[in-house]
């Protein structure tokens, strides 16, 4: 089943941060962008930063960043086709939010996930 697209919001106190969510509430989409921060890529080039989603996923999720205007895609007119990701203007207005958590993810992983070496020492430090 498709993702609803965005309904109005109602602008109470919140609505700016659920409208910014909804627009990076996939799976996988915050990490595509975070991905793209270094430039344009080729689909294949994203499933290999990726490696656990599989290629309908990230399809819709590319297609629906494009729609939001946060991708820019670019298709070659040549055999085999070429299409290439790159974050719009409006995506790149996003770069500091990512880099932000990406930064609590470095943080706080060994909370919800595989513990760094950093959290394994303050672990044994307490």
């Amino acid at each position: 089943m498709a993702k609803a697209r965005h309904s109005r919001f109602d602008c109470s106190p919140g609505c700016s941060v659920e409208a910014a969510i909804g627009l990076i509430d996939g799976k996988w989409k915050s990490v595509i962008l975070y991905h793209l921060l270094s430039g344009t890529l080729r689909f294949n080039e994203i499933r290999r930063h990726i490696v656990n989603v599989t290629p309908r996923m990230l399809t819709n999720q590319l297609r629906e960043l494009e729609a939001d205007g946060l991708i820019n895609r670019k298709v070659y007119a040549q055999v085999p086709p070429k299409v290439e990701y790159s974050l719009s203007p409006l995506g790149r207005s996003m770069e500091s939010i990512l880099l932000a958590l990406k930064v609590w993810g470095d943080e706080n992983i060994g909370l919800y996930g595989k513990p760094t070496e950093t959290t394994q020492r303050d672990h044994e430090a307490a």
